[in-house]
């Protein structure tokens, strides 16, 4: 009777302990992680056996699926960007949420200035440019950089 009790609380417990959900990526690809939370367009998980704790962009982030109970969460729509009229959907990101998209082109130049015009205007402008220049490439994600000098360094990403 001890052992069965004991084979059983070993059954039971590996379940407990293995990875809960699924992630899937906007490219395909699949992981099984123990999810945590979606904080600040970041999903936190951790892998199997492992304490350390992980985190990607919501935006490379397709859906999570709960194993056990089936249940499937949607995280993120895939952008599609084919041309340069396209420049409204390509969304500007800061450097920690691009984590797990893949970095496509780097882009540089001197950022808009024009007369009269207070600093945010210059930089919408800026932004807008980058944006167009990255939409006729066709890449969803871009994360700009200014520079004291008055230049720009933007590294686009897609997925």
């Amino acid at each position: 009777m001890k052992i069965l009790f004991f084979t059983l609380s070993i059954l039971f417990a590996n379940m407990a302990i293995s990875q809960t959900h699924q992630i899937t990526k906007h490219n395909g690809e699949q992981v099984d992680v123990n999810f945590i939370k979606l904080k600040n367009d970041l999903v936190y998980y951790t892998f199997d056996g492992s304490a350390e704790e992980h985190k990607i962009s919501k935006y490379a982030v397709s859906k999570i699926t709960n194993k056990q109970s089936n249940q499937t969460q949607k995280v993120s729509d895939k952008v599609i960007v084919d041309s340069k009229s396209d420049y409204k959907l390509v969304t500007v990101l800061t450097q920690e949420k691009t984590i797990g998209l893949k970095q496509a082109a780097n882009f540089s130049g001197v950022s808009t200035k024009t007369k009269g015009e207070p600093p945010i205007a210059n930089e919408n402008h800026t932004a807008m440019r980058i944006k167009t220049q990255s939409a006729s490439k066709g890449y969803p994600f871009i994360s700009i950089v200014q520079k004291a000098d008055g230049k720009y360094e933007a590294v686009a990403y897609a997925y």
